[in-house]
């Protein structure tokens, strides 16, 4: 019964902090460009307006994803209270993967976004 509530635990932490941490580079970017805190991506520290635009893009996009993957992180563990200890813990690791996959493909969308917003050269088009 403790690893169910452990394992849910674990599988809310990545849209909690999506959640967190988005709305964050959304409301309050990093002021500097720096290569240790932010959304870095080349075409993001190109100067401080792409700067501004990826995290704020990025952060409204990762809010609004950690909402939307938050319920169902939540309603998939449910059927599984009381199972085994390997059923809890193969179902947390798939969710777990699907969840980093959406974490890391929301960096798509906003290179895309970018790419269209700003020449190579860093400059509004």
């Amino acid at each position: 019964m403790w690893f169910w509530w452990f394992m849910l635990c674990c599988d809310l932490m990545i849209p909690l902090l999506m959640i967190v941490i988005g709305r964050l580079m959304w409301k309050r970017p990093p002021q500097k460009i720096n290569s240790l805190i932010g959304y870095r991506t080349s075409r993001s520290m190109k100067n401080m307006d792409t700067w501004h635009f990826a995290h704020h893009y990025c952060g409204k996009l990762w809010w609004r994803i950690g909402w939307i993957i938050l319920v169902p992180s939540l309603i998939i563990h449910l059927p599984f209270y009381g199972a085994s200890d390997d059923a809890i813990g193969i179902v947390g690791l798939i969710l777990t993967f699907i969840q980093i996959a959406v974490l890391i493909g929301s960096i798509f969308p906003t290179e895309k976004a970018l790419k269209r917003t700003f020449t190579e050269e860093g400059l509004r088009r």
